[in-house]
């Protein structure tokens, strides 16, 4: 691996968000795991976070021995309850982490005053999120620390790849001391096969194609022929010896590329959701009541369907890319949730989401015809009875 070039990154990275410092892993799960390591997040702890997510980032949360305390979300962003975490807060809470789920901004005024006024700290998870902005302020940029992802369906992409940013210089020190004494580097088989997987990517997934493409990488996956995003073990709660992994230098040197074609990528995906927010209203879509002070850039743009499972088993046959976040709860449907401490009805939000709710795409793949097709293809399904 060249450092320099990950420290070109992690600089460029840090300078485009405006944050303080950057640290760059091999997977976004990582990132989360550092800032959590480096706030002494332990046995014992708690951490607060919403109960529609997925579970790759829960399980860094129990890797430490701490405990993930879910609460509800607001069914028009999806975002944790600000109204709801209150009640979830016991002497042994540490940490408040604020998910910014499909792009939507978090209610970050209310989890900050409900952080100060406790005591406690709160982190961003942008994985969703790239360039959102909350009250005229990027998101990334509020809490302690923030972290994102660069995985396959992310707002763009290394491959793998996730980044740490923190505000906090004492915490800085103590994520490099980490990253010093205990970080494993990925391996030259590992970096050469996502180097092919990216090639075939670039050249074969486009949203026509999408759904034989995901269900042939499935397979590779569990043959071992590709690096996937996701181990078996990871659907439980059992950390790899390897999982504190670098960032390599080909995801720094893709990385770079991609990030000066942000602004370019944000255009489109705003230029995406206006289209399809303006097809669906000809159609009377339901739409749901959105926070006048938040200006999302979506990583997918959800909908609420009659049903789910019809729009799911069928989308391929009409050539729609229909996204299924979040299956459960903590995403995907593999998940043991007994194994976290969740359980159904405990957020009931949550779980009516995971059972209505598809996303389509906004990525620079997708254009006018993408969205015609789409909208086309949900409205023959039908919206949920009650609007939400």
């Amino acid at each position: 691996m060249s450092a320099s070039v990950l420290e070109t990154y992690q600089n460029a990275f840090a300078n485009w968000l405006g944050a303080a410092h950057a640290f760059g892993f091999w997977k976004g799960r990582v990132a989360l795991y550092a800032i959590l390591k480096g706030l002494g997040i332990g046995e014992g702890d708690e951490v607060i976070l919403p109960g529609y997510t997925c579970v790759m980032a829960v399980n860094p949360i129990v890797y430490l021995g701490a405990k993930p305390v879910f609460v509800d979300i607001d069914p028009a962003t999806f975002n944790i309850d600000p109204n709801q975490i209150e009640a979830k807060l016991t002497p042994r809470t540490k940490l408040i982490i604020a998910q910014h789920t499909y792009g939507y901004p978090a209610d970050l005024g209310a989890i900050s005053d409900i952080a100060q006024r406790k005591g406690l700290r709160f982190m961003e998870d942008c994985c969703l999120s790239l360039g959102s902005r909350y009250a005229g302020q990027t998101v990334g940029t509020f809490g302690v620390a923030a972290y994102f992802s660069f995985q396959w369906n992310k707002p763009y992409t290394s491959g793998l790849g996730g980044m740490a940013v923190v505000r906090d210089a004492e915490l800085a020190e103590q994520i490099e001391t980490l990253c010093r004494t205990e970080l494993v580097q990925p391996g030259a088989r590992e970096v050469n096969m996502l180097r092919a997987q990216l090639l075939v990517y670039r050249g074969l997934i486009y949203p026509r194609t999408t759904a034989l493409a995901q269900s042939a990488f499935r397979f590779f996956t569990r043959k071992g022929l590709v690096v996937g995003s996701s181990s078996t073990c990871e659907f439980a709660p059992t950390m790899e010896p390897d999982f504190f992994k670098g960032m390599s230098g080909m995801q720094a040197r893709v990385g770079l590329r991609q990030l000066k074609r942000v602004p370019r990528g944000m255009a489109h995906r705003r230029r995406m959701t206006e289209t399809y927010a303006r097809l669906l209203a000809e159609r009377s879509w339901p739409r749901p009541n959105l926070p006048t002070n938040i200006d999302p850039v979506l990583v997918r743009y959800p909908v609420r369907v009659a049903d789910k499972a019809k729009a799911l088993a069928t989308a391929a046959q009409h050539f729609v890319e229909l996204g299924s976040w979040f299956e459960c709860p903590l995403h995907p449907i593999e998940t043991p949730l007994e194994a976290y401490g969740y359980h159904t009805g405990m957020c009931p939000q949550a779980d009516r989401a995971c059972r209505e709710t598809v996303n389509l795409p906004v990525h620079p793949r997708t254009n006018a015809a993408t969205a015609r097709r789409s909208v086309d293809f949900v409205a023959r399904i039908g919206a949920v009875s009650e609007a939400r």
